[in-house]
């Protein structure tokens, strides 16, 4: 911000020193001689004023700003819903399986922390997403969390 104020107040200065310099090679002479004093003055007041008003409205503008923040819900603690795990025969190592995805582990992450091939994730991965009907790891998290088998 103090860049910003110093670029502005350097741009005005050079504006001033222009414009005085434009003012005496272009020889006003019939009013220079007589007014020289009060036509300079007047306009450079009339310049400093403007700039000073365009500075203040620049400053004093109020900037927008993006505040998050992190609410943390009061949840009921999570309740296997057992009927439905049953109902879609997903075993337990599936079920663990798409609970790492839900948490955004990649096949490789999940193989690392389970201690199996990269093959054998996405065969789990194959068949929970065929008994929930899913297409993506997306739609298969979703799914888990609306029948209750994920929190």
């Amino acid at each position: 911000m103090k860049r910003r104020v110093l670029s502005h107040v350097l741009i005005l200065g050079a504006v001033g020193g222009v414009l005085i310099a434009i003012l005496r090679y272009s020889e006003y002479q019939f009013l220079v001689i007589e007014n020289s004093f009060e036509i300079y003055a007047a306009l450079v007041a009339v310049i400093f004023a403007g700039f000073g008003i365009w500075l203040g409205i620049k400053l004093t503008k109020p900037r927008e700003t993006i505040i998050l923040q992190e609410v943390s819900v009061p949840a009921e603690p999570f309740t296997l819903n057992q009927p439905q795990l049953d109902a879609l025969g997903i075993t337990p190592r599936e079920l663990e399986i798409l609970s790492l995805i839900a948490q955004g582990l990649s096949n490789r992450e999940i193989a690392d922390r389970l201690f199996v091939s990269e093959n054998t994730v996405k065969t789990h991965c194959s068949r929970a997403f065929d008994k929930l009907g899913a297409r993506r790891r997306t739609q298969a998290v979703q799914l888990g969390k609306q029948l209750g088998i994920l929190p």
